[in-house]
C-alpha cells in the first residue's frame, strides 16, 4: 500500500470509528453535545490577523501621539504612551470579544469562537483572564509560550484558555452532505426477496460514513474498507447479492433506508387512524 493510501485508510478508520466521550462537550445541564474545536494551525492563523491587527492600531495611536508631541512635555509623552499600550494589548481585546460573544477580526476570519468549556458564550471575566494572559504568552514571549501550550492542549487551547476556561469552537456550518446513493438497478429483483435485518448501529453509522467519503478515497482504501464493512455486514443479509463489496454497501444502506421510511409511514398512519379515539372522551363522561 502507498503511503497516501496507508493516511487515507487511518483517517477512514478514525473517522468510521465512534466517537469516544473525550471527543464529546458537555454543557453545565450535564447534556452532550458535538462540537469542533479549532485547529492548532487555524487558531494560529487567528491569533496572527489580531496581533497583526493590535500592531496596526498601536502604531496608529503613537503617530497620533508624535503629532501631538510639540503640545505635551515629555512625562505626559510617556504617560500617554503607557495608557496606549495598557489600551491595545489588554482593553481592547477584552472589549471586542465581550461585546462580540468571543469573535474577533481574527476569528472572523477563520471562522470561529470563543467559547466557555461548557459551550455557554464568553464573558467580561473570561476575556480579560485571556488577554491578560495574551500579554505574557503573546506579546513578551514572541507567541512562543502560546503555541507550546496549543500544542500540548488537546483542544489547541492556549494559556488564556486554561486559565479562563475557554476553547475555540469553529462555528462555520459544514457543507451539506450528498444525497444518498440509491439501490443499484442490477439487485432490483434481489431487493424484493432479500432479508435484511437491522445492523447494529455503530455498524450501521460506520457503512453511512465510508458510502459519503469513499469518493475522497484512493482506491486501495477504499477496496480495503468496503470489504471489511462487507464482511461486518454479511450476516445480517439474506440471500447475498452476487456483486462488489462497495455495491453490496450500497444495497443494504438503500434498502434499510427504504424499509425504515415505510416504517415510520406505516406507524404515522396507524396512529392517525386512532387519533379521533385517542382524543375522545369516554363514553357517559361528563362534558366540564
Amino acid at each position: 500500500m502507498t503511503a497516501t493510501a496507508a493516511s487515507n485508510a487511518r483517517y477512514v478508520d478514525r473517522s468510521l470509528a465512534e466517537y469516544s466521550d473525550d471527543d464529546r462537550q458537555l454543557t453545565g445541564e450535564a447534556v452532550a453535545f458535538d462540537a469542533r474545536p479549532a485547529t492548532f494551525v487555524l487558531r494560529g492563523a487567528g491569533l496572527a490577523i489580531d496581533v497583526l491587527a493590535g500592531y496596526a492600531l498601536l502604531l496608529g495611536l503613537l503617530l497620533a501621539l508624535s503629532a501631538a508631541g510639540s503640545v505635551l512635555d515629555q512625562s505626559a509623552t510617556a504617560a500617554i504612551q503607557v495608557t496606549i499600550i495598557v489600551v491595545v494589548f489588554l482593553l481592547v481585546p477584552t472589549l471586542v470579544e465581550t461585546l462580540s460573544h468571543g469573535r474577533s477580526l481574527g476569528k472572523l476570519a477563520i471562522g470561529a469562537r470563543i467559547v466557555r468549556d461548557d459551550g455557554g458564550a464568553e464573558q467580561l471575566r473570561h476575556a480579560f483572564v485571556r488577554s491578560l494572559a495574551g500579554v505574557i504568552e503573546v506579546y513578551l514571549t514572541f507567541g512562543g509560550i502560546a503555541a507550546i501550550t496549543g500544542l500540548l492542549s488537546p483542544r489547541s487551547r492556549r494559556l488564556g484558555d486554561l486559565l479562563a476556561g475557554t476553547y475555540s469552537q469553529l462555528q462555520r456550518m459544514p457543507p451539506t452532505p450528498p444525497a444518498p446513493r440509491p439501490l443499484p438497478e442490477h439487485l432490483a429483483a434481489w431487493a424484493t426477496v432479500a432479508d435484511v435485518a437491522a445492523l447494529p448501529p455503530r455498524l450501521s453509522r460506520r457503512i453511512a460514513e465510508f458510502l459519503r467519503h469513499a469518493q475522497t478515497l484512493v482506491p486501495d482504501a477504499r477496496l480495503r474498507v468496503a470489504t471489511d464493512l462487507a464482511r461486518e455486514a454479511a450476516p445480517f443479509v439474506a440471500p447475498l447479492p452476487n456483486t462488489d463489496a462497495e455495491t453490496f454497501l450500497v444495497a443494504v444502506a438503500a434498502l434499510r433506508r427504504d424499509r425504515e421510511y415505510a416504517a415510520l409511514i406505516g406507524q404515522e398512519r396507524r396512529l392517525a387512524s386512532v387519533q379521533g379515539a385517542l382524543s375522545a372522551l369516554p363514553p357517559g363522561f361528563p362534558q366540564r
